[in-house]
């Protein structure tokens, strides 16, 4: 049973991508900070921005890299690798094509499904060995028209359904950051 002790969420940095579907990451690990009063402060090291705090018994940080979502890797190896965390301690928040707005589920490891960001992570730290919570946000129904669909906000019914889950998501956290993966996992996927 391993703590986590990094939380990286997942998006681009500045004003015009705030709401769009790919940064649903960043939102769910602000809304964390949020809710745990953690304030994150811009960290040219970690080429992000970063909190840290006591979650749950636990020192744990977060993350949210400012560089763009397909250099990723370069942001999450550089706090990786300063605070010595191994990838079964961390949990990457995404966006997710293959999972319907409304769902949102916990794994560990496993492919990048033509994720960028996660794609970059894993080349960075040489493992897929970390846990993801996927945020579903539905796909184009066409490969051609995936990077348009997630550089756009969701309509006002999708976001609904991604908020909720979000909320979903964030009701298990404690259980995460604690290691308590199979209980949280139960909840969330079957709520």
């Amino acid at each position: 049973m391993t703590a986590i002790r990094l939380i990286v969420g997942l998006g681009n940095p500045g004003r015009e991508y705030e709401a769009t579907r790919h940064n649903v990451g960043f939102r769910w690990v602000e809304e964390l900070a949020r809710l745990q009063k953690l304030s994150f402060r811009s960290e040219t090291k970690f080429h992000g921005l970063t909190a840290r705090g006591q979650l749950h018994g636990h020192e744990v940080f977060l993350l949210m890299p400012q560089t763009f979502m397909n250099v990723s890797g370069r942001s999450v190896g550089a706090m990786v690798q300063f605070y010595k965390i191994a990838p079964a301690e961390m949990l990457v928040v995404h966006d997710e094509l293959d999972l319907p707005p409304g769902v949102s589920r916990l794994k560990m490891g496993g492919g990048h499904g033509g994720h960028n960001g996660l794609k970059d992570i894993i080349a960075h730290l040489g493992s897929k060995d970390f846990w993801r919570l996927r945020i579903g946000i539905g796909h184009p129904g066409d490969r051609a028209e995936v990077s348009d669909y997630v550089l756009n906000d969701p309509r006002r019914e999708e976001r609904e359904l991604i908020d909720d889950a979000m909320q979903k998501a964030q009701d298990i956290a404690h259980l995460v950051i604690e290691g308590k993966t199979e209980a949280a996992m139960l909840k969330l996927h079957s709520s």
